[in-house]
């Protein structure tokens, strides 16, 4: 069992400031997280707010228009950051409000703060510009920079006392990490080609005739892009599946967070479904009623519910 402990020591008026100072960095970067969050109740929302400023830290490093080797030096100091937190080095009057935050949030909850390490690996391997080869190559990448926040999320989450098998709970927290960053890759493959980036795996190009890549609004001549984009929804989809046990082993807010983060992608995969090409025109996204839609319906339980038939189901 993962149990969330919320620290019962008053949080200074400079904590205060720097939660609220990562909240906003939350709700104007990263709309569709910040939907989630805010079904949590306040300490956890402003912990997973501290740890999205510090993760947005890291890939604003790697996404930034500074030589590689500046990059690389940048993310070697964040790291050296961590580490201050780690070490309890971080005080409250310190000038960096999301060092404040997270510091403060790793005393509040048993946050694996080496999730941002691999964060920060798999930053370094964009900086790289490393390409993947395989599906098994790729994940390695998608859990550093996803699977790694799934478990890091977890740590704030805990698990409900007597939850079965919440022993394989950080697993499946990985494991949707990597569903919603595969349907990240899906989403964003033009704005990606046009960084010079390519995610899929290569082998999967080539099987759907994309070796060529995706530099504008149709997709390669002669290519099967549908089957290319078809093949791996059903591989997101097979995620998504595994992950969502998770849910049975939250609380009820925090199954409700998960839902509605997980939900507004799993959506986000449907739409993409119904028109591969879309995601060479433009950002696929939902509209805010949908949105809203989705965060009713993990408040609500159903999908925790709908997951705990499913296992049931399969245990009989």
């Amino acid at each position: 069992m993962i149990r969330a402990v919320e620290s019962e020591q008053h949080a200074s008026a400079p904590v205060l400031a720097a939660y609220s100072y990562c909240e906003a960095v939350t709700g104007q970067q990263a709309r569709n997280f910040a939907y989630g969050i805010r079904l949590l109740p306040t300490p956890k929302r402003r912990a997973m707010s501290a740890l999205y400023a510090f993760s947005r830290r890291v890939d604003d490093i790697g996404d930034g228009a500074l030589a590689d080797e500046v990059k690389i030096a940048r993310l070697q100091d964040t790291r050296a950051l961590l580490d201050r937190i780690r070490d309890g080095a971080v005080e409250d009057d310190d000038t960096d409000p999301v060092a404040v935050a997270l510091a403060h949030a790793s005393r509040a909850f048993p946050i694996p703060l080496g999730g941002l390490d691999e964060l920060i690996d798999g930053v370094l391997k964009d900086v790289r510009g490393e390409t993947y080869e395989t599906w098994d190559d790729l994940k390695v990448y998608c859990r550093c920079v996803a699977g790694a926040i799934g478990r890091l999320s977890l740590g704030v989450f805990g698990t409900e006392p007597g939850a079965r098998g919440a022993e394989r709970a950080p697993e499946y927290a990985d494991t949707l990490g990597l569903a919603l960053q595969l349907t990240n890759i899906l989403r964003d493959i033009r704005e990606d080609a046009a960084g010079g980036r390519t995610y899929l795996p290569a082998d999967d190009l080539a099987k759907f005739g994309c070796s060529a890549g995706f530099h504008g609004p149709t997709p390669p001549e002669g290519s099967d892009f549908a089957g290319l984009v078809h093949f791996e929804v059903r591989r997101a989809r097979a995620l998504f599946a595994e992950g969502y046990q998770l849910l049975p082993m939250l609380d009820r807010r925090s199954g409700a967070c998960v839902a509605a983060m997980a939900g507004i992608y799993r959506r986000l995969l449907d739409r993409i479904e119904r028109d591969p090409e879309a995601v060479l025109r433009g950002r696929v996204s939902l509209p805010g009623r949908e949105k809203a839609y989705v965060a009713v319906r993990g408040l609500s339980g159903l999908d925790t519910r709908h997951v705990t038939r499913q296992t049931l189901r399969r245990r009989a």
